[in-house]
């Protein structure tokens, strides 16, 4: 059966997801969304990660209420995986409709548990996707580890001798609760301090990548007024081993850069075309690989002559 919930995003929700993540992306600022240049969407929007966020709670609720836990053990899916197109913006005070298609649960070619899921605000389509469960990453599987390095060394928002940007986040589970919250969640569910738990939510180290692409961004000195980029997809695959070992001070060291075909239009410049960056997330000195995704955008040129 198809689960279908309703929900409304506040500017406060808002504002409390881009300060939990450090992202200070023009288009979520509720007094500098108008100094985009053409900027379509007559107010701010909400944060990508947080709907996406939003997503992952639905899911869990599903698989409890579904009592699908039992084939993630026994199959080994240690592998959290999402796949987003964003078809149009949720801004606040919007109904947010989020439906999750039956779970489809299939051993061959290798075991996999999947839903479809579709995100309507007021009526019209925001998002389409899936979230899938696997025992093996659907993306960014063939990383060559060796050429990483010891990351703990290098200093923050340097490129390394590779072609990656370094960005170092620390967890925060104070950060991770307002996340949380700010994606219309139960932070209970994942802290509690007097019974000493500590569960830092699937997207929640995912979202610091915008923080990343932002301050990537900024080292190339991006005109972000002048040449604003959106999210057009994501495509995330979470090792839930090493999720369950995060904990509160850890250091998370985010390398980005884009993809081959990509490289030679890195932001920059104002040539309108779309940009892939393939983006990894590294935790402990042993450089336990947390999460990997390809993330995809546009010029908002682009997006405002497709909706002329």
């Amino acid at each position: 059966m198809n689960q279908i919930s309703l929900d409304v995003f506040t500017q406060l929700h808002i504002d409390i997801a881009r300060n939990s993540t450090d992202d200070f992306n023009l288009f979520h600022d509720p007094w500098k969304w108008h100094h985009i240049n053409a900027n379509p969407f007559n107010g701010p929007i909400t944060l990508g990660f947080q709907l996406e966020s939003l997503i992952e709670g639905k899911v869990a609720e599903l698989r409890q209420k579904s009592d699908e836990a039992h084939l993630i053990t026994e199959h080994g899916l240690n592998f959290s995986n999402y796949q987003f197109s964003f078809i149009n913006v949720i801004k606040p005070g919007q109904t947010v409709e989020v439906e999750i298609k039956e779970s489809q649960f299939k051993t061959e070619p290798s075991p996999c548990l999947s839903n479809r899921i579709i995100v309507k605000a007021d009526g019209k389509l925001a998002l389409t996707g899936h979230k899938k469960e696997t025992a093996e990453p659907m993306f960014l599987s063939g990383l060559d580890l060796s050429r990483v390095g010891e990351l703990k060394i290098q200093p923050d928002r340097c490129f390394l001798n590779n072609g990656y940007f370094l960005k170092r986040k620390f967890m925060m589970n104070s950060n991770a609760k307002n996340f949380l919250c700010a994606s219309l969640r139960d932070q209970t569910l994942y802290f509690d301090e007097l019974q000493d738990k500590v569960i830092f939510p699937e997207m929640f180290p995912c979202s610091l990548l915008s923080s990343a692409l932002l301050e990537k961004a900024l080292k190339w000195l991006h005109d972000f007024e002048r040449n604003p980029m959106v999210y057009t997809s994501h495509k995330i695959s979470i090792d839930r081993r090493f999720l369950a070992k995060l904990r509160s001070n850890d250091a998370l060291h985010i390398l980005i850069k884009p993809t081959e075909n990509c490289a030679e239009h890195d932001f920059g410049d104002l040539q309108a075309r779309p940009l892939d960056y393939e983006c990894y997330g590294f935790f402990n000195s042993s450089n336990d690989l947390l999460f990997r995704a390809l993330i995809s955008l546009v010029p908002l040129e682009l997006i405002s002559k497709a909706m002329a």
